[in-house]
């Protein structure tokens, strides 16, 4: 067994600070680093780049709406047209910073409330792979088993990745909790480090409802914003390879 760990790092922007980055770095094989438009900055952009390249962390694009007060978790009625000019921005700029340390952008990632609606709106998905594509088709894209946003991928010949969420509530169709409803965090880390180990060597979650729920992910997301994230972070990462499961990059 192997998994990729990744999380969403860059987050801060100016002089406003969010997440431990340089901890996660070190626990972490995958970093979707923010480009800007729901977070980050470019001096931000540039800082973890470098980091990661000097960890052999790879590089991910987290694409986002344009909605820095919003933090991208607000839905927003983008045409696809400008939602792939968006996205291609986005990308174009972390690659910028990430060949400068030496690396290159390896996947792209939808952020927050982008990351939702592809998981069921195929004309925002189709919006967001058209971009990747356009930018370079061998990127690999991120995403929900199942989701509108992998199928386009696949259907545009990309490389399409399956990921789950350690501390994210599921419903009994496999899709995230929506944050507004209670118990859409799991904030317990014993019960997330039990969740995490029986998601990657059983493929199973249980629901919101209790629902036993098939998942299948080649990446598992740990989140670098909620109380005590590194810790959690390393728990994870150790009682993963406790288990046997090797950790490793999936491109």
């Amino acid at each position: 067994m192997q998994i990729d760990l990744n999380s969403d790092l860059g987050e801060g922007f100016g002089i406003w600070t969010l997440g431990v980055d340089d901890g996660l770095l070190d626990v972490v094989t995958s970093a979707n680093v923010a480009c800007g438009f729901h977070a980050g900055d470019p001096s931000i952009m540039r800082r973890v780049c470098r980091r990661a390249s000097e960890r052999g962390v790879r590089i991910g694009a987290q694409v986002g709406y344009r909605d820095l007060a919003g933090f991208g978790r607000r839905p927003m009625d983008v045409p696809p047209h400008e939602l792939t000019d968006e996205v291609t921005y986005q990308i174009g700029a972390l690659d910028a910073f990430a060949r400068v340390a030496g690396s290159r952008v390896s996947y792209v990632k939808p952020h927050g409330a982008l990351y939702n609606t592809c998981a069921t709106d195929a004309v925002q998905a189709e919006a967001v792979v058209r971009a990747v594509r356009e930018v370079d088709p061998s990127l690999s894209v991120l995403g929900l088993p199942g989701s509108e946003l992998l199928r386009a991928a696949e259907a545009a010949g990309l490389a399409a990745v399956t990921e789950a969420f350690a501390d994210r509530a599921y419903d009994s169709a496999g899709h995230l909790v929506s944050r507004r409803q209670e118990g859409a965090v799991i904030s317990d880390h014993k019960a997330v480090v039990a969740r995490c180990l029986r998601l990657v060597t059983e493929g199973l979650v249980t629901a919101l409802d209790g629902t036993q729920v098939s998942v299948t992910a080649a990446s598992l997301c740990l989140h670098g914003d909620t109380p005590g994230a590194l810790r959690l972070a390393r728990r994870v990462r150790d009682a993963l390879a406790e288990a046997g499961v090797q950790l490793g990059p999936f491109c």
